[in-house]
């Protein structure tokens, strides 16, 4: 391969990721797909709707990623959730931190670049602090305390630390069929589950669930297969184009926010170049705001006083910080990580429910005693 060649696939990958995250935005958009939003209903209105819509999302994710795998399309050994170390402490307190975060900030990552291509100001200011302190747990000030506290803590194995690894190491089976099954039995679990009951009435939130699974597994596919070049011209090693970590990665919304922010503040230094996760953030917002055009429900929106600023920007760091320390949201750690089995995104899906559960339930109480 040549280096103009190498460009041109460079290019189109970058294309194609900004195309898959913008039929993200507009379907998220149009199907009122949200993490916090479900779990606001079941808590508030008994409604199993939109976790359900989840679930549908989380079924696809894992039972497309595990037929990638099955086929030699993607290697579960080197994605971005592939590790030796299970980080539990980290993954439990980052989900905590950003369930929390959310609930304050009227939204997660995926949400809110879905609220801002709909107009809303008050998402801008969310992600301009989310991505600043999510750079600041990757690489400033609160990276060094992460290192130094919950990172220490983890539990080290000889394989990669995924459900089907590690089952497959302790009965001596093939990971990759092992992987295969667990995901056929899972994710068709959790299809049969999210199809099942009332809620399916709603055929619209079903279907965008699956498409939203769909996207994910599309992503992985993008940039742990057609984006992937055995040999770099000049280097001859193994290169998974325009990615952040140098391994395969699917949709995440807090980390690529970013690194959004870090290109744009340095456009003009010639190593700050487009990644996949930067192009998937404005393709959301683009993907969002012309659903929003095209139903004629764009309007802007911003803070209704100085106590909503500060609700959202509490949030907002406090999605930054433990969207980092946790290694993904509830998009990249609730359906990317979650789709290769990763053993960490257990306690970290736990920690954003319980991090959302207690907030709703305390801004509940909170307006019961002002009435």
């Amino acid at each position: 391969m040549s280096i103009a060649q190498l460009s041109l696939l460079t290019t189109l990958a970058l294309v194609a990721a900004f195309v898959l995250s913008a039929v993200f935005g507009a379907v998220a958009r149009a199907t009122r797909f949200c993490t916090m939003g479900a779990i606001s209903d079941v808590v508030a209105l008994g409604d199993w709707t939109r976790v359900k819509q989840w679930a549908a999302a989380g079924g696809v994710a894992l039972i497309g990623f595990s037929a990638l795998v099955f086929t030699g399309l993607v290697d579960a050994d080197r994605t971005l959730y592939a590790s030796h170390q299970i980080l539990w402490l980290a993954a439990l307190v980052g989900g905590l931190l950003f369930g929390v975060g959310m609930v304050l900030s009227s939204g997660c990552g995926n949400k809110t670049l879905v609220r801002l291509g709909g107009g809303n100001l008050k998402a801008l200011v969310v992600l301009v602090l989310m991505g600043v302190s999510a750079f600041a747990t990757l690489k400033g000030i609160t990276a060094v305390l992460r290192v130094a506290t919950v990172d220490a803590v983890h539990i080290d194995l000889a394989m990669n630390a995924s459900l089907p690894d590690v089952l497959a190491a302790s009965f001596q089976m093939n990971a990759a069929s092992l992987r295969l099954a667990l995901g056929l039995v899972l994710g068709g679990a959790l299809l049969v589950w999210a199809a099942w009951g009332r809620e399916t009435r709603d055929v619209r939130s079903l279907v965008g669930g699956m498409l939203i699974g769909a996207l994910v597994v599309g992503a992985w596919w993008l940039s742990g297969h057609w984006a992937v070049v055995e040999e770099h011209p000049l280097t001859l090693e193994h290169v998974f184009l325009a990615t952040n970590s140098g391994r395969a990665e699917a949709l995440s919304f807090v980390t690529p926010v970013a690194y959004a922010l870090d290109w744009l503040m340095f456009y003009s230094d010639a190593n700050k170049r487009l990644t996949l996760g930067i192009v998937s953030v404005a393709g959301v917002v683009a993907g969002a705001a012309l659903h929003a055009l095209w139903s004629r429900e764009f309007r802007w929106e911003g803070f209704a006083g100085t106590g909503d600023l500060a609700h959202h920007a509490t949030g907002a760091v406090l999605m930054g910080i433990g969207g980092v320390t946790a290694m993904g949201c509830t998009i990249g750690q609730g359906l990317s990580a979650l789709s290769t089995l990763s053993i960490a995104s257990l306690p970290a899906i736990a920690g954003i429910v319980i991090g959302a559960v207690v907030s709703l339930k305390y801004q509940a109480w909170q307006l019961e005693r002002t009435l």
